[in-house]
């Protein structure tokens, strides 16, 4: 089994090495495992105007891709799936650039998947809702909170973290991504998408923490035209064809 992780990075300077080190430091033991034959990191430079890039090739057993432009996270994402689709990797996990997402927790993710064979397996924050917990601002809990009631009433799914950018999908998913995965707001409008096509998708409880710098690409301010643009995409996507060759 091949895995490849995907970090979107962009301005990520004082996160980007401790997250590679940590990374590494999994996949030394998650490779010891008897199905797993490669387990390796690809920064997605994002066209960044800081040490970003210089940072990441640093390290010689990362892979890096440097976007000449910058194409914000949905491009930069569909980057690393279609490195992993030309590359014949057997899963993908995403994890954001900036230091939220511990690595620790991909072993709950894929136990999940290899368990209950879903297409994605996506780490949730609000499965459990612990008070240790990293719950963001309470606009954007609001802002979730309401995508997660409308992708229940469009696709019957109750998902308490439709905004989490820490998944891992199977190869069908790879392929899917590869082709067509959503540009401004990607990570609740991929998972409707999923859905809508017939793609399973299970929640599995993590622990998230604070980006460690950085700014984040949705401000407060940005929050409520974040909710509003994002009901719209979903609910456009709804009333679209289904693509037959994507029939499952």
């Amino acid at each position: 089994m091949k895995f490849l992780t995907i970090i979107p990075a962009y301005n990520e300077q004082e996160s980007i090495g401790q997250l590679i080190s940590d990374l590494r430091e999994f996949g030394s033991g998650f490779i010891k495992k008897d199905e797993i034959d490669k387990f390796d990191i690809l920064i997605v430079n994002d066209n960044s105007k800081d040490h970003t890039l210089s940072l990441a090739k640093k390290h010689n057993e990362v892979l890096v891709l440097d976007l000449p432009v910058n194409l914000g996270i949905g491009g930069a994402v569909q980057a690393g799936y279609v490195f992993a689709q030309r590359n014949n990797y057997d899963y993908a996990i995403q994890v954001d650039g900036d230091g939220q997402h511990s690595p620790i927790y991909i072993n709950d993710l894929y136990s999940v998947l290899r368990t209950h064979n879903p297409d994605m397996v996506i780490g949730s924050r609000y499965v459990l809702c612990k008070d240790d917990n990293f719950h963001s601002t309470p606009m954007r809990r609001l802002g979730k909170n309401l995508i997660s009631m409308l992708i229940k009433a469009l696709h019957g799914k109750v998902i308490t973290d439709p905004t989490s950018g820490f998944r891992i999908v199977n190869r069908k998913l790879i392929n899917f991504f590869s082709d067509y995965y959503p540009y401004d707001y990607p990570e609740p409008e991929s998972l409707a998408l999923c859905l809508r096509h017939g793609f399973s998708v299970y929640e599995v409880p993590v622990k998230m923490k604070e980006r460690i710098g950085g700014r984040s690409s949705i401000s407060n301010v940005k929050s409520a035209y974040y909710m509003i643009k994002v009901f719209i995409s979903i609910l456009v996507d709804y009333f679209k064809p289904r693509q037959v060759k994507y029939d499952l």
